[in-house]
């Protein structure tokens, strides 16, 4: 079965957040065995046993869809419907025992993303975004903060560390006009933006996992979300996000990283 329905199409992206929970939980806090991927980011067995949990689903429910996932590899990326899925975002956090992990998923249909997950498992949130329907918080509406200025704007990033030097400066010159900017948090970042309790996200270095199911949870939020020359995010996107509360907000911004 693939349905290009809404409700259908919610009903397995929670299916799927659940399962991935179900494995990721059961080893959190555990010793694990940690594996050292070729960019040297961490995979442990819990990120490969959740998305292969997710994946058995979609090959039941949805065989025709496409999958890029993290762990696990890409297929049939030419169809209609593409699931986008990151089991463990914030395999660091995970590791060291930090709550403020997540999995993402997104789903694509005709190259738009149309549906976004954040689900936190450890604080038992799950933010759900849905293109014309809006976005919740444990079935809780949300949206956005109506910040337009820098000077008033709470910004966030994952780490320093995300950042090439270039990049850094662009983040910092900006991030320091801001009212505060804090560090860490991984996808969690995102969910408080579409909350109304973060204005602007910038990040680097990420991959479509990473970004496509925050955009479906941002953009049903009321918010903005693109690489840092304002083009629409995708699977060939080059890995720089900026996600804000308003496009006066987003247009103030890159002008200041594009200094």
């Amino acid at each position: 079965m693939s349905s290009t329905r809404p409700e259908e199409s919610l009903r397995i992206a929670r299916a799927l957040a659940d399962a991935a929970a179900a494995e990721s939980m059961r080893w959190f806090r555990t010793p694990l065995d940690i594996i050292t991927k070729a960019d040297e980011s961490p995979v442990t067995l819990a990120d490969r046993a959740a998305e292969t949990a997710m994946r058995d689903i979609l090959g039941a429910q949805c065989p025709a869809d496409g999958i890029y996932g993290e762990e696990h590899g890409l297929v049939r990326l030419d169809a209609a419907r593409i699931w986008v899925l990151d089991p463990i975002d914030g395999t660091r956090s995970f590791i060291t025992g930090s709550p403020l992990w997540g999995t993402l998923i997104g789903l694509l249909e005709g190259g738009r993303v149309t549906l976004g997950i954040v689900d936190m498992p450890v604080l038992g949130e799950r933010w759900v975004g849905q293109a014309g329907i809006g976005a919740h918080r444990n079935g809780e509406a949300v949206r956005v903060s109506a910040c337009a200025e820098v000077a008033q704007a709470r910004i966030v990033t994952t780490s320093p560390d995300i950042f090439a030097p270039a990049d850094w400066h662009a983040f910092d010159r900006l991030s320091r006009r801001c009212a505060m900017r804090r560090f860490g948090g991984d996808c969690y970042g995102y969910a408080q933006l579409a909350g109304g309790t973060i204005d602007l996200v910038v990040e680097a270095g990420l991959q479509p996992y990473d970004y496509l199911g925050p955009t479906g949870l941002i953009e049903a939020a009321g918010g903005v979300i693109t690489d840092w020359q304002g083009q629409p995010l995708g699977l060939n996107s080059d890995g720089r996000v900026i996600a804000a509360a308003t496009p006066a907000l987003h247009r103030a911004a890159l002008e200041l990283l594009r200094e």
